[in-house]
């Protein structure tokens, strides 16, 4: 493996650095991570600065009205901690009652108040800081705060998302929706700001300036929960402020499987880590480096080990307090032995036939920062789709997540929506170890497209032989149409969607085998990784093309 360019070939080289390595998916956040490691924080540190920077200046993507989830290398003890600091939805609210409010449309929509759950990452910030920071809350909320009140320019990639999502909450307004204070304090010039242009946002910075002086309580138990309480019941909302008292992040075990020699390390459900360890372990059986890249006959593969992966996702992955998944089964060599047995090489399989039992019981921001000390952070932390539920509580500057949105209101399935549950999850942190010592920490953001993405950016660093940044920049595919955790279920095979840059050849070779294939620029992913170079020990980072971010090491 070699995570260094010897050649430019790719938009950027890889940055380095030998005491430290941020990437992010905006400058500003990138620098305020460098300006807290350089001042002698942690990586835990410098991701909680990274973050609150990326609520001001990418909300598209991200706030601390949504959930957070991560993975910390601890050298300290040699070991990986995970933290799930994902919230519940309102304990009020009955299945019987989801299902009435939302006779009208079959789902949960993604506006208004039915697809709020409780916001997690304050509390995960408060986790992690308590286990692993340095330096006060207060100083790492500082940077977020000034350029709030002064104002930051707006940077391309997110211009145009901020503008999609202004558009969509006008479009839901023309239906009945009261858009009120997402156009005030997103759009308080009539408009999306446009690309250059400066935007404030003191809201943010009072509720940021909350935080600081009074702590996790502030935001679950005090000034910051009456409001969130005020705005969701104010307009026929179920979640509360007994709700936000109620909320704790929690530590989990990571879960793992070996891929070509390295440690694949994901969270457990309810998120969908998993699905990218199921994929690894059927491609394992197949030698994707003698196909090569973008080839038709890795291509299918990859794809067929995503349809049966995804499978499993709809139907056992949601949260474990209410659903005992057979995860162990579903990571085993013999169950992996099982489905890549149903694979036809020449043949995309259309979603029918029976399927085995395992054995035994956008819109989001990726950020990875390592220390000097050798901690290294995957952080992932989002608003679920885009801006969320567009409900933003009168001054304090943040949308409330629509995470709830991903429930199924179907009778015994594992994501049914109850009280007090938490959702199926999208946002997956990843980390790799090599010999029980940390490689790299990396994310691929963008909804259902993130497993698909990690497998992607593993198969191009360990199959295909890429560097650190040029598997980020890879061309690369999107399966959707599979069955999903909300209910529905892949009857025609679904859809293959790739970028420019894919063979030609490659997508009339697929057509032939019977998958459903279109070249489209879109969403493929968001890309952030850090990892440590085996043979200098430098930290090398790489940052997503498609993105506005960077990678800066000191």
């Amino acid at each position: 493996m070699r995570l260094l360019s010897n050649e430019t070939d790719g938009t950027r080289r890889e940055a380095t650095g030998a005491k430290g390595m941020v990437a992010t998916s905006q400058p500003l956040a990138t620098l305020t991570a460098v300006d807290i490691l350089s001042a002698g924080g942690t990586a835990v540190d410098a991701a909680i600065a990274a973050n609150a920077m990326l609520g001001l200046v990418e909300p598209t993507g991200c706030g601390i009205g949504g959930d957070l989830f991560a993975i910390v290398w601890d050298p300290a003890e040699n070991s990986l901690s995970g933290l799930n600091a994902s919230g519940r939805s309102p304990a009020s609210l009955s299945l019987d009652e989801m299902r009435a409010r939302c006779a009208d449309h079959g789902v949960i929509p993604s506006e208004g108040p039915l697809s709020v759950s409780v916001p997690g990452c304050v509390s995960g910030w408060y986790a992690l800081h308590e286990r692993f920071g340095r330096i006060p809350m207060h100083r790492l909320l500082a940077p977020a705060i000034l350029r709030a009140h002064n104002g930051f320019a707006v940077t391309p990639v997110i211009a145009e998302e901020w503008k999609s999502n202004v558009e969509r909450f006008r479009q839901a307004e023309s239906s009945g929706y009261d858009a009120t204070g997402f156009l005030r304090t997103y759009a308080p010039d009539g408009r999306a700001p446009r690309t250059g242009e400066s935007f404030t946002n003191p809201d943010l910075a009072s509720a940021y300036e909350a935080l600081a002086g009074g702590g996790w309580d502030t935001f679950y138990r005090g000034a910051v929960a009456e409001r969130i309480d005020r705005c969701v019941q104010g307009i026929g909302g179920y979640l509360s402020g007994d709700d936000l008292a109620a909320h704790r992040a929690e530590w989990v075990d990571p879960v793992s499987v070996t891929y070509r020699g390295y440690e694949v390390v994901e969270l457990p459900p309810n998120g969908q880590g998993l699905a990218v360890l199921q994929m690894l372990n059927i491609l394992e059986g197949f030698d994707l480096g003698e196909m090569g890249f973008g080839s038709p006959e890795a291509v299918h593969l990859m794809v067929e080990a995503k349809k049966r992966a995804y499978e499993d996702r709809a139907r056992y992955y949601a949260d474990p307090d209410f659903v005992d998944a057979p995860v162990a089964g579903l990571l085993s060599a013999e169950y992996a032995d099982a489905l890549r047995g149903l694979i036809r090489r020449d043949r995309a399989w259309p979603g029918d036939g029976v399927f085995p039992e395992p054995p035994g019981g956008g819109d989001t921001v990726c950020l990875s920062v390592a220390d000097p000390d050798g901690m290294m952070v995957s952080l992932i932390q989002s608003n679920y789709m885009g801006m969320g539920s567009g409900l933003v509580p009168y001054g304090l500057g943040f949308g409330i997540q629509n995470r709830g949105a991903l429930f199924s209101l179907e009778d015994d399935h594992a994501n049914v929506f109850a009280p007090g549950k938490r959702p199926f999850h999208t946002i997956i942190p990843a980390f790799v170890l090599s010999e029980g010592k940390p490689l790299l920490v990396f994310g691929v953001m963008g909804g259902a497209m993130q497993p698909q993405g990690h497998v992607q950016i593993l198969t191009d660093l360990f199959d295909f032989g890429m560097s650190l940044q040029q598997a980020g920049d890879a061309p690369r595919w999107r399966h959707t149409g599979s069955s999903r955790p909300t209910g529905s279920r892949m009857a025609d095979g679904g859809e293959v969607l790739v970028e420019p840059g894919i063979f030609e050849t490659t997508v009339e070779a697929l057509k032939r085998k019977g998958h459903s294939v279109r070249t489209e620029s879109g969403v493929y992913g968001g890309y952030q990784a850090v990892a440590v170079d085996p043979d200098s020990g430098l930290y090398v980072g790489a940052s997503e093309s498609r993105k506005d971010g960077m990678a800066l090491g000191i």
